[in-house]
């Protein structure tokens, strides 16, 4: 059924920037026209958007609730277990409700810890009906590991300062038989043939080359160039990675990815943050993508990416939420002005407009993601838009101010009406349509407070084990 939509003002493009007083029509989940309004519009003033693209997460509760605060990613991703999902349709749900009620259209799962509560192929297939039940399009990742399951090097000095007890519950949860490469593949496809389709993109999802071996690694790179399925993975995010990688990869880690075929415009990598000008211009030269994920690596204590120096060299750019939100709330337009803030330039000399950052957040997510189009609000392109309140962003309005420069100075969820994906309105007046967001969050707590008894050894051996892995990183990664 054809739609109307009427806006005070509407972004289509960097290109074409705002154009006012218009009505934008859509049918079969297809702009039809964006054409002006036969008369003034009347009613509160609404501001058209393309839609938010959250590039980088992995579709996990928040790990604050879980004790995992002011930690680096070493200690932090095992602390974080205990939010492993124990329901992962409610689980998913929550994750990708708080995105689509953020403005997002399409959202990155690189599905990092799996419940153990069912087959793999089953999980992916719960993960992708909770996306359809909301209404958004998702990449699904399943993330692979095959070594360096507790430190980057070997366990046994952390694993020997735990009791018995304690160390049995420690590996029982984390160290764990390697997979295979060639099982991992066949895996990958098996979800692939559950789960793919219009508004889900199924990808290779290595965790990062610290955790997986050059077997795995090439074995991804060969899949991706043989089928052109795409790749997501983490890279250079800690300055222990970094130091891993130049013990490791005396020649360049990134020149090795390279050499072996993993980079390439299918590729995605999240954060970068230690990546030197050489690496990042052999990224760039590829057409792979940088999603950088602003207050997940300042709660993780992991640095500053280079995003400026990266864009200036040809890179591709997107934002992800990371689970990590400044507030823990998943608002990616707030990332996005914290990006624009950092990274877009000094004194009088600009990285990008604000107009030409969103554009292109935008249009780089949704390469990362498989989503249609660029983006862009034009006749023929995807009805993935967003409806926000012109006027409380512009509450004052003592003079005319450019929409997109108020966005980038007070932009936030808050002021989002509506989001609009495929021609499915899934967030209306801020609430999400195709799920009962406050009702499924509510019966996650419940979950997860019975379930925090069932892994009290982690928390009995959590002192004893930070210290130690403290203690490990310290003297065999020296990273002054």
């Amino acid at each position: 059924m054809a739609t109307e939509v009427a806006a005070h003002s509407l972004f289509s493009s960097s290109d074409r920037g705002l154009l006012d007083n218009v009505v934008l029509h859509h049918d079969n989940g297809l702009i039809r026209s964006i054409s002006p309004a036969t008369s003034p519009t009347t009613g509160p003033r609404s501001l058209i958007l393309p839609a938010f693209v959250n590039a980088h997460d992995h579709a996990r509760p928040n790990a604050s609730s879980f004790g995992a605060l002011g930690m680096p990613l070493e200690s932090w991703i095992l602390r974080s277990a205990l939010g492993t999902p124990v329901d992962p349709y409610l689980t998913a749900a929550s994750a990708l409700a708080r995105s689509a009620r953020a403005g997002c259209a399409a959202m990155m799962v690189h599905y990092t810890r799996p419940s153990g509560t069912m087959p793999l192929v089953e999980e992916a297939a719960a993960i992708a009906r909770a996306a359809s039940d909301v209404g958004i399009r998702i990449a699904f990742a399943l993330a692979v590991r095959d070594q360096n399951p507790v430190v980057y090097g070997e366990s046994e000095p952390v694993l020997s300062e735990l009791s018995g007890d304690d160390r049995k519950a420690i590996e029982e949860l984390f160290v764990r038989a390697p997979v295979p490469p060639k099982a991992y593949i066949e895996l990958t496809d098996a979800i692939a043939s559950a789960i793919a389709g219009p508004k889900v993109d199924v990808q290779l999802g290595p965790a990062g080359v610290q955790w997986c071996s050059k077997p795995l690694l090439e074995a991804v790179a060969e899949n991706s160039a043989r089928t052109g399925r795409c790749i997501h993975m983490h890279l250079l995010e800690t300055v222990y990675q970094r130091a891993w990688a130049d013990a490791n990869f005396p020649g360049g880690v990134v020149r090795y990815l390279r050499d072996i075929g993993f980079l390439s415009e299918r590729l995605t990598l999240a954060h970068c943050i230690h990546a030197r000008p050489d690496e990042i211009e052999m990224i760039a030269a590829s057409g792979a993508r940088i999603v950088t994920n602003f207050s997940s690596n300042l709660h993780l204590r992991s640095g500053l990416a280079p995003i400026a120096a990266a864009h200036k060299c040809g890179c591709a750019i997107a934002v992800g939420v990371d689970g990590l939100a400044l507030d823990e709330d998943d608002d990616v337009l707030r990332e996005m002005r914290l990006v624009q803030m950092m990274h877009g330039g000094l004194g009088f000399q600009r990285t990008w407009t604000a107009s030409e950052f969103l554009a292109l957040a935008i249009t780089n997510g949704r390469k990362a993601t498989g989503a249609p189009g660029t983006g862009e609000l034009i006749p023929g392109a995807p009805a993935d838009f967003v409806t926000l309140d012109l006027d409380r962003l512009d509450r004052d309005q003592i003079i005319p101010v450019e929409p997109i420069d108020l966005l980038f100075a007070r932009g936030n969820a808050s002021l989002l009406r509506d989001v609009v994906v495929d021609g499915r309105l899934i967030v209306s007046e801020g609430r999400c349509t195709g799920v009962d967001l406050p009702g499924i969050e509510n019966e996650l707590r419940g979950i997860y407070r019975a379930n925090a008894k069932k892994l009290s050894a982690l928390q009995r051996a959590w002192p004893v084990l930070s210290t130690s892995l403290q203690s490990w990183f310290e003297a065999h990664l020296d990273c002054r």
